[in-house]
């Protein structure tokens, strides 16, 4: 009782104490995640110019784009195409808004007339762009299709942000102008010509090995050219990969799979009746080949050429006779049994022309296509039927009704074209069936009315049934490989990583200067768990995980932190030796030479005098030397038969001496030179201008901290 009086008496003190541990438990945490101070470094994936750019935003972004740039994109491709884009767009926004340009309504209509004069679906009768055809288009999609009118406004934007950055860059170039001053500095600089005499003592005369270039050289030089060596924040790992691989057993064990195929069997391993008929004996080999078979390939019904078939076995497959069968036999990646199933005559190239109507929900179908197939289907019909009564027409309603643009201008021809370069139903038609023949045939893309031709040069060619199985490791394998890996990520915990893979015979592969948003680990793929786990601020050097990765584990070590700033005198060292060691090697040239003509250096360094002429500063290489523009621009500081002293050069130390100026021939009017000098200045516009404002914005790239990679 007295104990708990006590604890009432001083309640006021111990709440206090209670407090003051939980505020300096909520500081340690926010001061060892720092972010957590502020919202914004959680929300904002990048500020540009003080123009922020939310996560959200952003992500909405992303998703479109994946779907635009399709599967095989990998998500960090996509983020960084619409990082790329958005950057542009936010550093050009700061330049129009300084300037105050802008696309207005009645310039949106001008370009849209410009970038849809021949869009058939905008033009009337006579053929000429119809506004009141566009009005109608975009309110017929903001009542009927939310998604292509959302499109569309993308499309506008689209275009307004083109026609402002050409505005902005006609901007620039119209304050670039070539002086007759700078016409004529440019005529001397191409015409100005020097014949000179020179000798060169190569750097590669004095070996590399008795010049020292020392750390302390190398962290010097690294100080003396900052920028140069500037480097972002970088993790170096380690890692040794274990491969699901399939043993020869499990390959084994696959070929005794398809034998069974080939031969047939009437009773299974265990006696039971499990009959299954040859493969040679069967007549509905479809059927056979993707049900009884449950081949890992669908059954093909086209017929191939010989070229088409793996080179390793075409003439094995190519010279069977009609149900006779060939295998088992590897073929990119899989173990195959294969039957002649048929042999015919077939053209190996055809020439056709078609009309593509297209419908919703096709694919490649533009935003604008409002047909429902019934309707595509329809119209295809109709102008099967018109064009059957007049053929002549053909061109005709290319040019108004088909959607496939590349075919548009050749009235809707695709010349000669090889066996199977088109859908399959596509293929079918115009090589199945005979010159002259025409008829709607569906593929994904539409409806197509096809006309055949021309075909030429029938050759045999084969359908052929295949068995395929992947060749894969077994359950056996993939556990073993398991726990080989799992075994090694736990004694490497325990041990030296390099030492312990040594006494396994596992390789161990180094990666080093790995970037917060890089993607890629060498030899793995596309890795970014690996990549983020690297950057974690927990992870420490030393310390060992392991990643699931396609067809097997990983085990990874961090191996260094590098902060962002200078890049160490190691990682350095392989651009600047070089350039130290030619320093040093144009030091020992110098200090042993000191003579003041050309012969008596040729003499002292065993070499000899040699000649160059016609040398110009536009082009600033000499015969024998190759490209020394300090060497070049020498030349021209000296009068006719003067010598030089010592010049250091890209490939060694030079003597020059000039024995003949030849000045370019006067002109009346420089004006030609000049408009040259504007054409250059224009085409460095169009190349520079974005990189050099973007490397002068102040962009903020919060991606890693908001985790949207």
């Amino acid at each position: 009782m007295a104990v708990l009086n006590k604890i009432r008496q001083r309640s006021l003190f111990l709440i206090l104490i209670i407090a003051l541990a939980l505020f300096s438990f909520v500081l340690a945490d926010l001061f060892k995640n720092s972010d957590a101070l502020t919202a914004k470094s959680q929300n904002i994936v990048a500020t540009i110019n003080g123009k922020d750019i939310t996560r959200e935003d952003f992500l909405q972004k992303v998703e479109v784009a994946q779907r635009q740039m399709g599967p095989t994109a990998t998500n960090t491709q996509v983020m960084n195409r619409v990082w790329e884009e958005e950057v542009r767009q936010a550093v050009m926004e700061t330049q129009y808004e300084e300037l105050g340009i802008s696309v207005e309504k009645d310039q949106m209509r001008d370009l849209l007339k410009t970038s849809l004069a021949t869009s058939p679906e905008f033009l009337n009768e006579a053929g000429i762009f119809d506004e009141n055809k566009l009005n109608e288009y975009i309110a017929n999609l903001k009542e009927t299709s939310p998604a292509g009118y959302e499109s569309w406004i993308n499309y506008e934007k689209q275009v307004a942000g083109n026609a402002l950055q050409q505005n902005y860059f006609n901007l620039v170039k119209a304050g670039l102008t070539g002086t007759l001053a700078e016409g004529e500095l440019e005529h001397k600089l191409e015409g100005n010509k020097v014949d000179i005499k020179y000798v060169q003592v190569a750097y590669s005369t004095i070996p590399d090995s008795t010049v020292t270039v020392s750390k302390s050289d190398i962290s010097t030089y690294i100080k003396e050219n900052k920028k140069q060596f500037e480097v972002d924040a970088s993790r170096d790992i380690r890692f040794v990969q274990f491969n699901e691989v399939a043993s020869i057993e499990d390959e084994n064990n696959i070929k005794a799979e398809l034998n069974t195929y080939i031969k047939g069997r009437v009773v299974d391993e265990t006696g039971r009746k499990d009959t299954i008929a040859a493969f040679s004996t069967v007549k509905n080999n479809e059927d056979y080949i993707n049900l009884t078979a449950a081949s890992d390939l669908k059954f093909d019904e086209r017929f191939v050429f010989k070229s088409a078939l793996p080179v390793a076995i075409a003439d094995s497959i190519f010279n069977l006779n009609e149900g006779e069968v060939y295998g088992p036999y590897k073929d990119n990646g899989f173990f195959k049994v294969s039957k002649l199933i048929a042999v015919k005559q077939i053209p190996d190239s055809a020439k056709v022309r078609h009309i593509l109507i297209p419908f919703r929900g096709a694919q490649s179908a533009a935003p604008e296509v409002t047909q429902t197939e019934a309707e595509a289907k329809n119209t295809a019909d109709s102008l099967l039927a018109v064009i059957k009564s007049n053929r002549s027409k053909f061109p005709e309603l290319v040019t108004e009704f088909s959607s496939d643009q590349g075919s548009v201008a050749k009235e809707g021809r695709y010349d000669w074209h090889p066996y199977n370069t088109m859908v399959p139903e596509f293929n079918d038609f115009e090589f199945n069936g005979k010159v002259g023949d025409l008829d709607v045939v569906k593929t994904i893309f539409g409806f197509h009315i096809i006309e055949i031709e021309g075909q030429k040069e029938k050759s045999k060619a084969v359908q052929v049934g295949t068995i395929a199985r992947t060749i894969e490791p077994s359950e056996a394998t993939a556990d073993k490989v398991f726990r080989d890996a799992s075994n090694f990520e736990i004694n490497t915990g325990k041990g030296d990583f390099d030492a312990l893979a040594k006494e396994s015979n596992y390789v161990v592969r180094p990666v080093n200067g790995i970037k917060v948003l890089d993607e890629t680990i060498p030899g793995v793929g596309n890795q970014r768990p690996i990549v983020r786990w690297a950057f974690e601020n927990e992870v420490e050097v030393g310390d060992i995980k392991r990643f699931n990765v396609p067809g097997g584990y990983v085990i990874a070590q961090l191996v260094a932190k590098h902060k962002e700033g200078l890049m160490s005198v190691d990682d350095a060292t392989a651009k600047v030796l070089p350039i130290i060691r030619k320093e040093k090697k144009a030091k020992l040239i110098r200090d042993r030479v000191s003579v003041s003509t050309l012969e008596d250096l040729a003499a002292a360094e065993k070499t000899t005098v040699k000649t160059a002429t016609g040398i110009n500063m536009k082009s600033p290489t000499i015969s024998g030397a190759g490209r020394e523009p300090l060497v070049v621009g020498s030349a021209f500081g000296l009068n006719e038969g003067e010598t030089s002293k010592l010049i250091d050069g890209a490939n060694g130390v030079y003597m020059i001496q000039v024995t003949k100026v030849t000045p370019a021939l006067a002109l009346d009017n420089y004006q030609a030179a000049a408009n040259r000098v504007e054409q250059q200045k224009a085409s460095v516009v169009n190349s520079k201008l974005y990189n050099a404002l973007k490397e002068s914005a102040n962009i903020e790239d919060n991606r890693a901290k908001t985790q949207v990679q």
